[in-house]
């Protein structure tokens, strides 16, 4: 595999000769202890357990979620707040569940990590995407409130699916602002959770040791997933029975939900990966290995300013790598949403039942909008670009009255105003795209329907305005 697949060319620039021949570990597994003095009895290093708990924490949210019934439901959003605020014994993992021919060794959440929950790692910036200047936490706790009391997940009224705005936004306010904006970041800093001393007293990893180990947690990748196909890894997320045998590593006969399932965006990192133009999965996990090893290798000693250096090289493949898998989703499902608004307004125009359409319109653009919003937590000031991309995708889908939502009254309801036409928003879509793949170097460009873009402008013309306050 050519180099620059695997590194970025700044990455590469920075990565020392020994660092980029230093790749004897594959899987990101068998690290020995190295702390010096260790009295205890573990034989690994390694130590991500909480972080794999909140991703099952966000799983099973991401299923309470679709479970409302269209009324308020006081049960059911105390539930819901338990796995996203709660720290109680005894949570339930509701996803991933055990499936025929596919059987997963944990339960409970407490059997990952104890005491754990999303809300105290959410991103606690103001997110510009969302209306009334909410913080992470306050953008996931108001759209907790409103799935609790939606139709299966769904506000046919306002546009929105719940299940996917929670998720897509919560997996990057939380997963990817903690590794990218935190572990991989201030994190490696010389003076913060230094090599020769362990994280903490007793324990059985150093402070660089379980930075670098919690920002893989939050990647959400198998340890074997640098030598994973995309369509393999991907079937274990799905949990198919046909790809059990190569997901059971240790042979014990149940899928460990700490080492050998796929979650969030190196899911999605797959998902791209799939059509075989990208390969975002065994790229990211290949440098969390190789950085992994390199920590290892000064055997609990200080990380030299030479070794320090190329730890932060690999970060930077990671993060970079990682920010173009959620650019990369937002840039299909903007696809998505193009197509779905002209097959609305064509449905309209011909007075056609368009309900399951609209449905799915506006859970596309469910995942367009937190996908967007996930790209503005990783720490990085993305400026006028943000600005389009949250003015092009609005707050809401454009509605079949051709209004849209345009912001949230004091008592939390929304307010609409009319808008532009389904045909117009579909133009917009297209304009996300260009945006898009103007700021990153997509590779796989699923769902692309840039070709389409001059015709469309062409037809509706270009006296009404492309973007949305």
């Amino acid at each position: 595999m050519k180099l620059t697949r695997l590194f970025s060319a700044i990455a590469i620039a920075t990565l020392s000769t020994a660092a980029l021949t230093a790749t004897a570990a594959t899987n990101y597994a068998d690290f020995p202890v190295t702390v010096k003095d260790y009295q205890g009895d573990k034989t690994s290093s390694i130590s991500y357990g909480g972080q794999i708990a909140r991703q099952v924490l966000h799983t099973s949210l991401m299923k309470l979620s679709k479970t409302g019934n269209g009324a308020a439901n006081p049960e059911l959003l105390a539930q819901m707040q338990a796995y996203f605020s709660g720290k109680d014994e005894g949570r339930a993992i509701l996803a991933p569940v055990s499936q025929e021919g596919f059987v997963l060794a944990q339960s409970k959440v407490d059997e990952l990590s104890k005491g754990k929950n999303l809300a105290g790692k959410t991103y606690k910036g103001v997110i510009a995407g969302w209306p009334g200047k909410k913080t992470g936490v306050e953008v996931l706790e108001f759209l907790i409130e409103k799935a609790a009391s939606a139709d299966a997940g769904f506000d046919y009224s306002n546009g929105m699916d719940y299940p996917q705005l929670i998720s897509k936004f919560a997996m990057g306010a939380i997963f990817y602002n903690q590794a990218v904006d935190n572990y991989l970041d201030e994190k490696l800093a010389a003076d913060v959770k230094p090599n020769d001393k362990p994280y903490k007293d007793g324990a059985a990893y150093t402070g660089k040791e379980h930075v670098w180990d919690e920002a893989f947690g939050y990647f959400g990748a198998p340890i074997n997933a640098a030598g994973l196909d995309a369509k393999e890894a991907y079937a274990i997320a799905k949990g198919k029975k046909e790809i059990f045998a190569t997901a059971d590593l240790n042979g014990n006969g149940k899928i460990d939900l700490d080492t050998e399932m796929l979650y969030a965006h190196a899911y999605y990192a797959a998902g791209a990966d799939k059509a075989g133009k990208s390969n975002y999965l065994n790229v990211i996990t290949k440098a969390f290995i190789d950085g992994r090893q390199l920590i290892t290798d000064a055997k609990g000693e200080k990380l030299s300013a030479a070794q320090r250096s190329d730890l932060s090289a690999f970060a930077d493949v990671i993060k970079t790598n990682w920010e173009l898998v959620i650019a990369e989703a937002a840039f299909k499902y903007a696809g998505s949403v193009y197509g779905d608004a002209l097959k609305l307004q064509a449905g309209v125009e011909k007075n056609e039942d368009v309900k399951a359409a609209f449905k799915k319109y506006i859970h596309h653009w469910g995942e367009l909008k937190g996908f967007s919003m996930a790209l503005q937590t990783g720490g990085k000031d993305l400026g006028g670009f943000a600005v389009s991309l949250n003015r092009l995708i609005g707050y809401s889908p454009v509605l079949l009255g051709n209004t849209q939502v345009t912001g949230i009254d004091a008592k939390g309801n929304y307010q609409q105003e009319s808008s532009i036409s389904l045909n117009e928003f579909a133009l917009h879509m297209l304009k996300v795209q260009k945006l898009l793949s103007d700021k990153y170097p997509l590779k796989a460009r699923l769902n692309d329907k840039l070709e389409n873009l001059s015709a469309l402008a062409a037809k509706l013309g270009t006296g009404k305005s492309t973007e949305n306050d």
